[in-house]
């Protein structure tokens, strides 16, 4: 019974543990991309519902399994582990394909004897209780529960994702304005060898990115009158019509330059703008190899 209730114990601490390190994940990245700022509402609560149905649809088939292979006398904390973590659809799959059959003691010498057998393989004595089989077949109509609730909630998960993915890939609610004070967001990918801001100095390397691609980053400006925006660009590859944009974006201010043949490091004057935050972004538009290092001085 102790290492019954240890391994319950385990089992819960160990779906504790899960939940809270996605937790602490989304929590991360909310704080690292400075929250959902230039998204709809509705978008991070269609991603929270997704986490959460799934983690539900997990947690219901797991139960479902701990107390079916709990009636065929298996390791029930081991399989609702494997359920759980292996995801519900890998996990039912597996443990389907080896779950034992359900057996019941011998009356005579309690040797487990599959339900169907009319003798014991053992004693060889005639078997004929039907209690037993009323009893599974209750068991198994109880246990529907869980699978229905697992159900319910892998469909809620499922149109939580596709709710999601369809306003993502339709910009519906997605912030794409360059000139917006507003983060923007892509829909695109970029092949990044490394991006940092360190000390004020926003330093990126990139091989590639999809046609339109913007990067961006917060800097501060203290004395707009005296200071300038420091920007040295290379842009090692420049397809025909590639361009490099480099924008500037303070409340209704949003002034751009074109950085894609920079002879020299670039000084923009900040005149035009306040003292305070200004939203520095590189508008990506099909050029390569492309190493830069910006900064407010």
């Amino acid at each position: 019974m102790k290492q019954t209730n240890n391994k319950k114990f385990l089992f819960y601490l160990g779906i504790l543990a899960v939940i809270l390190l996605v937790s602490l994940r989304f929590g991360l990245y909310f704080l690292k991309i400075g929250g959902f700022s230039g998204l709809s509402v509705w978008l991070p609560v269609l991603l929270l519902g997704c986490i959460v149905f799934a983690f539900g649809t997990s947690a219901f088939f797991g139960a479902w399994v701990y107390r079916d292979c709990k009636m065929r006398s298996d390791d029930p904390f081991l399989w609702a582990a494997v359920v759980f973590i292996a995801t519900p659809f890998v996990g039912l799959l597996i443990y389907f394909l080896r779950r034992p059959e359900v057996k019941r003691a011998c009356p005579a010498c309690s040797h487990r004897i599959s339900l169907k057998a009319k003798y014991c393989e053992k004693c060889g004595t005639q078997v004929e209780n039907k209690e037993d089989d009323d009893m599974v077949l209750r068991q198994n109509t109880r246990d529907l529960r869980f699978l229905f609730a697992g159900t319910i909630s892998m469909v809620l998960m499922l149109l939580c994702l596709f709710g999601f993915m369809a306003s993502v890939f339709t910009g519906d609610g997605v912030n794409t304005d360059v000139t917006s004070n507003e983060r923007v967001w892509n829909l695109g990918v970029i092949n990044m060898n490394s991006s940092s801001y360190n000390g004020g100095i926003w330093k990126l390397d990139f091989q590639s990115a999809s046609n339109g691609f913007i990067k961006e980053q917060n800097m501060t400006v203290e004395d707009a009158n005296s200071q300038v925006l420091y920007a040295d660009i290379s842009c090692q590859t420049v397809p025909e019509g590639a361009t490099l944009v480099l924008w500037l974006v303070q409340g209704d201010v949003a002034e751009s330059v074109d950085v894609t043949n920079l002879s020299k490091p670039l000084e923009y004057p900040l005149g035009a703008f306040q003292n305070g935050k200004v939203c520095v972004r590189l508008q990506i538009n099909g050029v390569e190899d492309t190493v830069s290092e910006i900064y407010v001085r």
